[in-house]
């Protein structure tokens, strides 16, 4: 690579203020910067960090997500591989690890902690202490993945405290998930050696952690969208926020990322060296990452952009690299192979029959959040018919069904949810966090087993069933989570078939996205595992009727 200087106003991160200067590179590296005494009208500063994202949710595997996070700046990301550990094990994260090593973005991949998350679900590995233990000695990790099993922690687990004692006698970062936990809890939590949290879903709980010492992680993702409840961090401890988006669905990520949060906080009138401070230094402070903050001798990852309002990328660099210009990639499409881990056959229709022990009975009821992974539980009259307990569109209560992938046979877990709106057919996916099972939800049995059949025909992916008979799918080749696509290709086919999921009459702006979290047990209230219906609150099973 030949030497080549850049001029332009530089973001000086650690002086706080901008002035003109001359960047020289050679090597990769910043060679010297010079103080000028007028230079180009743009603005040169540190490339932007996802402070926690795991790279499954954009259904791209490592290459094709670089392709398109550097054009809206993004330079590295705090990647967590846990979902597609929980379907493939150490032979996932260390497929995540080779494809992204096939690139020049820069992916700082951690231990996933809680695989499975919980043991109130079937997943397709178990990563014990051991095992974390020998990936936290690797080069290629860099921090224990978000410890998910807060009452572990609160209540000493030995196996939770050792993989927590493998990170710190590796001298590595604890990450947290502790969603709702306020006072003496989150200080106990915090006092394990967490260090921080992206889960926060009101200022006070954020504040709570803040004060126990905890950093806090401003989650703007395609389903949950914490950021407005949150943004006051950067007023008052701005020392203590970094941004992250956590999940990135592919429609969303061509079109923004970190980027469009640091737009959205100067445009609150927050000081652009505290948001640039959440957007670009604290994640690389706090990990200990090697990407460059314009420092001499640092690697060249830097960004250039037109002015300090609209905030445009014009040019993404990473080790001196130019890896995109002016809204286009410059980086090559990698062709990859796929690994899975999928046993399960096709099921019947009356699998997904849910018989009334009573001719009137209240039901438990999931309400979904828009823009939250927490829920609510409703307990509401059911509608039987001849017998069943079936969906009710009126009343906008949907049967909702979680279907073990990694059995042949198993038999599928069936309950009720609110707010997902749709007046027809059914949708189905195998991102379901965090064992990925096959998650669906429909207004009647037939469209149901049909939306779960077509995932299972190829073994993964997502599906909009308009009835029993009308049936679109988008395969999802690796573990069931990504797509061996490009950037704009997956973008395009999962723009497509949001489009027909949403004509079912849903309005959720994510649906896909929110329906995978409708498995996540670590989150209350009430989420459905392939085992039963979960009392997230009380941590065990519960019961269907009241």
């Amino acid at each position: 690579m030949k030497p080549f200087t850049i001029t332009g106003q530089l973001i000086d991160l650690f002086q706080r203020r901008i002035y003109p200067a001359l960047i020289a590179i050679e090597a990769g590296k910043i060679f010297s910067v010079t103080e000028l005494s007028i230079a180009p009208d743009q603005y040169i500063l540190p490339g932007f960090v996802d402070a926690h994202i795991h790279i499954e949710s954009s259904m791209l595997v490592p290459t094709s997500f670089a392709q398109a996070a550097v054009v809206h700046g993004t330079v590295a990301t705090v990647s967590d591989p846990h979902e597609i550990a929980n379907v493939c094990g150490m032979e996932g994260v260390q497929y995540m690890i080779d494809n992204s090593k096939k690139t020049p973005f820069k992916f700082f991949f951690g231990a996933p902690s809680c695989v499975p998350a919980t043991g109130f679900e079937t997943a397709g590995a178990t990563l014990d202490a051991a095992a974390v233990t020998k990936l936290l000695e690797s080069n290629d990790i860099w921090y224990l993945s978000e410890m998910m099993n807060y009452p572990g922690v609160l209540y000493k687990d030995p196996e939770v405290l050792a993989k927590i004692e493998a990170a710190h006698k590796a001298g590595k970062p604890v990450d947290g998930h502790a969603p709702g936990l306020r006072g003496d809890t989150a200080a106990a939590y915090a006092a394990a050696g967490i260090t921080t949290d992206h889960e926060c879903f009101t200022l006070e709980e954020a504040l709570d952690k803040v004060t126990v010492g905890m950093k806090i992680l401003i989650r703007e993702g395609s389903a949950a969208k914490n950021y407005e409840a949150l943004h006051e961090l950067l007023r008052l401890h701005p020392d203590r926020v970094m941004f992250c988006s956590d999940d990135k669905h592919p429609d969303e990520l061509v079109v923004h990322h970190i980027n469009a949060v640091v737009k959205r906080s100067l445009a609150k009138g927050y000081h652009l060296f505290d948001v640039l401070s959440a957007a670009c230094l604290a994640p690389v402070e706090h990990y200990k990452l090697p990407v460059g903050l314009l420092r001499v001798n640092d690697p060249a990852d830097f960004i250039i952009v037109n002015n300090t309002s609209e905030f445009d990328v014009l040019q993404t660099y990473i080790n001196g690299e130019m890896v995109s210009k002016h809204g286009e990639s410059l980086l090559p499409f990698v062709q990859e192979v796929a690994i899975n881990n999928f046993k399960a056959q096709p099921k019947s229709v009356a699998d997904f029959a849910v018989p009334a022990k009573t001719t009137e009975c209240l039901i438990r009821v999931i309400e979904a959040i828009e823009g939250q992974l927490v829920t609510n539980e409703l307990q509401l009259p059911a509608k039987i018919v001849d017998g069943h307990i079936v969906s009710d569109t009126g009343r906008d209560i949907l049967k909702l069904t979680v279907v073990n992938r990694y059995q042949e046979n198993a038999t599928p877990a069936v309950a009720f949810i609110r707010n997902f709106g749709l007046k027809k057919g059914a949708i189905a996916s195998t991102v379901g966090h965090d064992c990925h099972n096959i998650i669906a939800v429909g207004v009647d049995d037939a469209s149901l087993c049909a939306a779960v059949n077509a995932v299972i025909a190829c073994k993964g992916g997502i599906s909009v069933a308009a009835s029993a008979t009308e049936v679109s799918v988008m395969p999802l080749e690796v573990a069931g989570l990504m797509s061996l696509g490009n950037a704009e290709t997956v973008s395009k086919a999962y723009t497509e078939i949001d489009r027909k999921a949403k004509e079912l009459g849903t309005k959720m702006h994510a649906p896909f996205m929110t329906l995978s979290f409708m498995a996540l047990l670590v989150i209350p209230a009430l989420k459905l595992s392939d085992l039963g219906l979960f009392d997230g609150g009380k941590f065990q099973f519960t019961g269907v009727e009241v």
